[in-house]
């Protein structure tokens, strides 16, 4: 017989009478048969409760993208790139997964929707600069990620994108969306399962035989289940029903039946919005409660008098720096006080007093050295510190000072004379010091640094307020650090004005220019200080800051004078860091200095000391260098570095610092080396120029010049030719305009002084090197040659003259130059070097078969002749050395003949001197000597 999917088994939740009910009516088919029991497909609770749902692929992969989608969505509104960047990953996996369910049904137009959007939200985020600058690296790095990955994939889906963009508003295709996949799947479902019932009831069938519901399940595939069977619970319900009614079966039968839930979700909302209003009822009372407990300083009843305030402001004090006192209720406290002491007129002492408490309140907020005040908390102390000096300038009758003990205070009589403890200037230092903290943790490139800029004018202004101040009732020391103050914010100004007091003439100045320059304010402050500072250390800081601000407007002598004068040199390695880094920035601006006024040695000598140790960037303070000689160091050395940071608006610009030392290196070094291409005892002038002479040597491929280096470089070969004009082309071009020289005040008068400079040098690096070739040469020619007046050619050859640097003379009436020809040529340089490498080479292997013949000739040789490391030293280049000529070898033979190489260090490239000699000298000493 058979069996229908229609009667399954019963469910457990059937009682015993039922079933044994239908085992009456139901006739069993044979014997063999197991009981009925027995093969009843029990179903569990859990399993009767949950409904299940039976969708096609293509709803199962749409809503999968859907889903999706939303998460993007959310992602969008809160504004989480990375969550947006992963969910657009996934969705783009899906899509791929999903690509035969799209190739029947077409991209669904919800899919494309939601391509636009995002595209239209990322090109959005990227044009809000705002945002970019406020949201974190992770964010903004996702950004960038997105939208890359969106632009590339959305070229695969340009026409749809285009015909949404052209028609937004179009209804989306029946299936695409989730309500309608819903819908119209569940009619579709109820029509067949109608004719499916139809045709299954076509046959007269009362009772249910039990059939295994398993193996029916494996049978048929998921997607074509039939939506009838969704519903378990309905199931089972109405099969009791039609069982207690005899079996009849209808249609509705198998039908979903929709459970009318809407009173109870009703019900259930209500419930819920009750619940809702009553905890915001309890919030709302707790936080009355919370500002009805806040603290009071006093009772209703208490009489305000000094004495009170006085007693509760000690409490207040005597809690300071306890762990469990919190800072921020201090702070408030000590302003309710203040409040307090203003509403009942104490009197201006008595806010001077809790002021003082409320500022040093304010200073120990922070917790930790580096960490530096809120912009809200910064800008109360700018005005509680006006506050107080503008109280002190308004009473001169209160007397302050740290020399008043706090016993002896006085802030309730007035005829007494009002007395405090306390020091304005220390105030204002820390207000200072705190100024620096914020410079520094502001991120330079930022507008919240310029922001902190702009706030350098108040503080300039308390320091104004407070020098008056001290001025009239402070002591010297008082005055002299308050001068110290203002200097440290004029120093490194440029004043335009007190260039033109220096350039023009007093008298032809304009009245609106003869005012007060930044010259005349350091004049007077650093001379007050010279005078009446009683530590050295004030008195430093004020010569260093001093000549700084000369250097900056080309006083060169002055700054010169003032530094030897001062003889800070030889005793600045006793002074603290602080003091040291102030002179290091003192040092390069000297050197900038000579180097604007055209005085390349002088220039040179500054800079030295800062370039060659190649730690610029953490001896001027501008940079942490995280490690020394290859070791790192420790924490607690970096925040102490930290903190001795200047901030970036003092900042001297170090590729401007490196250039203008390589450049008077090469305006130095070129006409040397050609001046001494044969001598013996040459030495370098600068180490990192030939450093990077010797880099861009080993260099097999040279192509044009690219960085500020290789600039110079390129202009350092061309100088040693004579080309002055390729030397031009390679120092002053729009790239090193840009990155060097429009950083100078000054630009038109630095690039006409090197212009200058490089032909002076040319000629005298053309005379070096080519003299030897001619025996007279016109003045004319030189003028015209070199781009010169005949004056400065004249001047520049009589100086080489006069410093014994050329063997020439003037021949007045042909206004023409004699060379006498007295230096060797290259070539018999050459040979005398050959004739001394020979000799010896030959002295040397005599020596050595004299020690092998045994008997320790070598060295009873050696001391008859006396030990001299040097000694035929004084007749190189003529030949006629003597017998004796090495017996300087000895000494020196743990470096290899270095004793003697000095000799002839510059003639490696005359004429392989080095190389020869060594491969020679190497043999002996692997053979001879080491065996020895």
């Amino acid at each position: 017989m058979s069996s229908s999917k229609f009667y399954a088994a019963e469910s457990s939740s059937d009682t015993e009478d039922s079933s044994s009910s239908d085992d009456d009516e139901t006739p069993v088919t044979t014997s063999r048969s197991k009981p009925t029991t027995q093969r009843v497909y029990l179903l569990s609770d859990d399993e009767v409760e949950t409904q299940r749902v039976v969708r096609s692929g293509k709803e199962k992969r749409w809503e999968g993208l859907q889903d999706i989608i939303k998460l993007m969505q959310n992602a969008r509104k809160i504004r989480d790139m990375s969550r947006l960047a992963d969910e657009f990953d996934n969705l783009c996996k899906l899509y791929v997964k999903s690509k035969n369910v799209i190739l029947k049904e077409g991209i669904p137009r919800f899919y494309t929707r939601n391509l636009v959007e995002t595209e239209d939200y990322i090109n959005e985020l990227w044009q809000d600069k705002e945002f970019r600058k406020k949201t974190s690296k992770l964010n903004s790095k996702a950004l960038g990620s997105i939208r890359q990955k969106l632009r590339k994939y959305l070229r695969d889906f340009e026409t749809q994108v285009a015909d949404y963009r052209a028609n937004p508003d179009v209804d989306e295709k029946p299936g695409e969306g989730a309500d309608q996949d819903d819908s119209d799947e569940e009619s579709e479902g109820e029509k067949e399962t109608v004719q499916d019932i139809d045709t299954f009831l076509s046959s007269p069938i009362r009772s249910a035989p039990v059939v295994d519901p398993k193996a029916q399940y494996d049978d048929d595939d998921d997607d074509d289940d039939d939506s009838w069977l969704n519903d378990s619970d309905s199931f089972t319900d109405e099969s009791d029903e039609g069982e207690a009614g005899g079996k009849q079966l209808t249609a509705d039968y198998f039908l979903k039946k929709v459970k009318d839930d809407g009173g109870e979700k009703a019900k259930k909302k209500d419930r819920q919005r009750d619940t809702k209003s009553k905890k915001k009822d309890e919030d709302w009372e707790e936080v009355k409660r919370v500002g009805k407990a806040k603290v009071t300083l006093f009772d209703k009843d208490t009489e305000i008098t000094h004495v009170v305030v006085l007693k509760k402001l000690s409490e207040i004090i005597l809690n300071r720096g306890r762990r469990s006192t919190v800072r921020k209720e201090q702070v408030d406290l000590l302003k309710q006080l203040r409040q307090v002491a203003e509403d009942n007129d104490l009197g201006p002492a008595m806010a001077i007093r809790i002021t003082f408490d409320l500022v040093s309140a304010y200073f120990d907020y922070n917790s930790k050295i580096l960490d530096c005040m809120k912009s809200e908390p910064w800008n109360d102390v700018l005005q509680f510190v006006e506050e107080v000096l503008d109280s002190l300038e308004e009473h001169p009758d209160i007397a302050i000072g740290e020399n008043i003990s706090q016993e002896s205070e006085n802030v309730a009589d007035k005829a007494a004379g009002y007395r405090l403890n306390g020091s304005p200037v220390v105030m204002v230092e820390k207000l200072h010091s705190e100024y620096i903290k914020i410079l520094q943790n502001s991120d330079a490139h930022s507008t919240e640094y310029v922001k902190h800029l702009r706030e350098e004018s108040r503080v300039i202004n308390i320091i104004n307020k407070l020098r008056r101040h001290v001025e009239r009732i402070g002591s010297s020391q008082n005055i002299c650090n308050t001068y110290m103050l203002m200097v440290e914010y004029v120093y490194y100004k440029y004043d335009h004005k007190a260039v033109l007091q220096d350039v023009v003439p007093g008298d032809k100045v304009e009245s609106t220019e003869s005012q007060e320059t930044s010259s005349d304010v350091m004049k007077n402050l650093c001379q007050y200080i010279y005078t009446k500072d009683s530590s050295d250390r004030l008195r430093t800081r004020a010569i260093l800051h001093h000549i700084y601000h000369h250097c900056l407007h080309d006083r060169w002598y002055e700054a010169r004078d003032l530094m030897l004068m001062s003889h800070l040199q030889e005793t600045i390695h006793f002074s603290d860091v602080p003091t040291q880094i102030i002179y290091n920035r003192t040092m390069v601006q000297l050197g900038l200095c000579a180097f604007r006024r055209g005085l390349m040695k002088e220039a040179h000598n500054a800079l030295v000391d800062i370039q060659s140790t190649g730690r610029a960037k953490e001896l001027l303070a501008q940079g942490l260098l995280l490690q020394r000689q290859g070791e790192r160091i420790s924490p607690e050395q970096e925040k102490v570095e930290k903190r001795r940071q200047i901030p970036f608006h003092m900042h001297i610009n170090l590729e401007l610092l490196e250039c203008v030392y390589l450049v008077s290196a090469m305006l130095l070094e070129i006409p040397y080396v050609a001046a001494h291409e044969f001598d013996a005892r040459r030495r370098m002038i600068s180490k990192q120029f030939h450093h990077q002479l010797r880099v861009s040597e080993r260099q097999s491929l040279l192509g044009p010049p690219d960085n500020m280096r290789e600039h110079v470089v390129a202009a350092a070969k061309a100088l040693k030719m004579g080309d002055f004009r390729a030397c031009l082309r390679f120092v002053i071009n729009d790239k090193m305009n840009n990155k060097v020289w429009n950083l100078f005040n000054n630009k038109e008068g630095v690039v006409k002084m090197l212009e200058t400079k490089i032909k002076e040098e040319s000629l005298c690096t053309y005379l070096f090197t080519y003299s030897q070739f001619y025996d007279n040469i016109s003045l004319d020619w030189f003028a015209s040659m070199f781009e010169l007046d005949r004056a400065s050619c004249h001047r520049i050859i009589s100086r080489l003259i006069i410093n014994e640097e050329l063997s020439a003379s003037w021949d007045e009436p042909s206004s023409s130059l004699v060379l006498h020809r007295t230096d060797p040529t290259r070539l018999q340089n050459m040979a005398i070097q050959l004739g001394e490498k020979v000799s010896t080479l030959v002295d040397i292997n005599e020596r050595i078969l004299e020690a092998r013949a045994g008997g320790g000739g070598f060295q009873n040789y050696r001391q008859d002749q006396g030990y001299q490391g040097n000694r035929y030293q004084g007749n190189r280049g003529t030949g006629n050395y003597s017998s004796n000529r090495s017996g300087g070898y000895q000494g020196n033979r743990g470096s290899g003949y270095q004793g003697q190489r000095s000799g002839y260090q510059g003639n490696r490239g005359g004429g392989g001197y080095h190389g020869g000699y060594g491969d020679s000298y190497g043999g002996y000493r692997k053979d001879g000597y080491k065996a020895r």
